[in-house]
């Protein structure tokens, strides 16, 4: 059985590293700010829907460096059919949720036939996608804003689990720890929003683990490369903890927001399709050498077909996050998320060639993102300069792929 190298470890997590440098450096220039119980929250609620394209942006990319240009649009759109249901008509809710995710996989589907069977290049298909699909939402909403959305549907995306018995409720002097047995403390703390959160986040960390340990035992049996024992041990306590200490920060806040579950169940599953399943590891095969999977037996059209369907149907899903936190459904919605997406995909470590990438280094590099917006923006800096930034990253990010991959070639 080989081992990883350690040096080949800390490569790996070189985009986990330069996040914690990041957040120290902001937590020093911020005085502490950043990491404020609001701002976590914040930070959650407003990246989302970048948690989400990421997603799917990554799984273009890794068919071969390609982007989908047009799920800003699709956004768009979908949050104008959504509106125009539920606002203007009066539409069940879930009905509409279904009835949009429809039409953001349909409008995927269109895309992938052009792309995976008829073989015009992604960037040309979806470029058209972006001007078509901005173009009908405007046609849908008439230029003006559609608001407010019914108190049930904001509730399904924008609500918190434990908000409605606040922790300082019972620990403060409603309720004396002193004076009643340890199971009955355990039980009244439990029930607080701290404490719910707290126990939401070690369950959390539980599924982690076991599935971590599950994970490396299968690839040892089946004399795969994995991590030293020692690093494999760091990264689970390190991740351990950060899990705990947002989950604390959110049980000071209002509690765990329901969104936060959302985003865990499409991590989870993506991050199993694309790392655990042969359809998943079709989309690295492709980027890797697209004429080589083609000959060993992938059908690469019908690979390139659920990449870009599911690139709409998760567009929709966003588009569902984003009308319920703004309650509105907005001409301007969906305004460059395309480059949110793309520019977390990259800087989270995936490649501009294809074939390489992880959901979990998409997620690591939203949260980049996230971090930078909320920092420089308590730091009041200009949001001019604020682009400035995040385009210089996301060029550092795509340097150090194509420098990495020269030096492999060279030796």
């Amino acid at each position: 059985m080989e081992k990883m190298k350690i040096t080949d470890s800390l490569k790996k997590y070189t985009m986990i590293i330069a996040l914690v440098l990041v957040v120290a450096f902001f937590y020093w220039s911020t005085e502490g700010k950043i990491l404020y119980a609001q701002n976590i929250n914040n930070l959650i609620s407003q990246n989302a829907y970048v948690f989400v394209l990421a997603t799917g942006m990554l799984l273009c990319i890794l068919t071969g460096g390609n982007i989908d240009l047009s799920v800003g649009s699709i956004v768009c759109l979908v949050v104008a059919v959504a509106g125009t249901m539920i606002v203007n008509h009066g539409c069940n809710i879930y009905l509409t949720i279904v009835v949009c995710l429809f039409v953001g996989t349909l409008i995927g589907a269109w895309h992938a036939f052009w792309i995976a069977y008829v073989h015009i290049p992604p960037f040309i298909c979806t470029l058209s996608g972006m001007l078509l699909w901005r173009g009908v939402s405007l046609i849908i909403l008439n230029g003006l804003t559609i608001s407010p959305f019914p108190d049930n549907y904001l509730r399904l995306f924008s609500s918190y689990i434990g908000q409605a018995e606040k922790t300082t409720q019972i620990m403060g002097t409603q309720y004396d720890f002193a004076g009643n047995p340890f199971e009955d403390v355990i039980w009244e703390f439990s029930k607080t929003t701290l404490g719910l959160t707290l126990l939401l986040g070690l369950l959390c960390c539980v599924i982690m683990i076991i599935a971590q340990v599950f994970g490396r035992i299968s690839k040892q049996k089946k004399g795969y490369a994995v991590q030293p024992f020692v690093p494999f041990l760091v990264k689970q306590i390190f991740v351990s903890i950060v899990i705990m200490a947002v989950a604390a920060l959110l049980g000071l806040n209002n509690g765990f927001p329901v969104i936060l579950i959302l985003l865990a169940i499409v991590v989870a599953c993506y991050s199993y399709y694309t790392q655990n399943t042969v359809p998943g590891r079709y989309l690295y095969a492709i980027g890797g050498n697209a004429k080589a999977a083609k000959l060993s037996g992938v059908n690469t059209e019908k690979v390139m077909f659920f990449a870009y369907t599911n690139m709409g149907f998760l567009s929709a899903l966003a588009a569902l996050v984003c009308v319920a936190r703004f309650n509105s459904a907005a001409p301007t919605a969906g305004q460059n998320y395309e480059m949110d997406a793309i520019g977390s995909c990259f800087i989270g470590g995936a490649s501009a060639y294809g074939g390489t990438g992880t959901v979990s280094g998409a997620v690591i590099g939203a949260i980049f993102m996230g971090v930078l917006n909320n920092g420089m923006s308590i730091l009041g800096v200009d949001s001019n300069w604020q682009k400035a930034v995040k385009g210089l990253v996301l060029l550092l990010a795509v340097i150090f792929d194509v420098v990495s991959k020269q030096r492999k070639s060279a030796k």
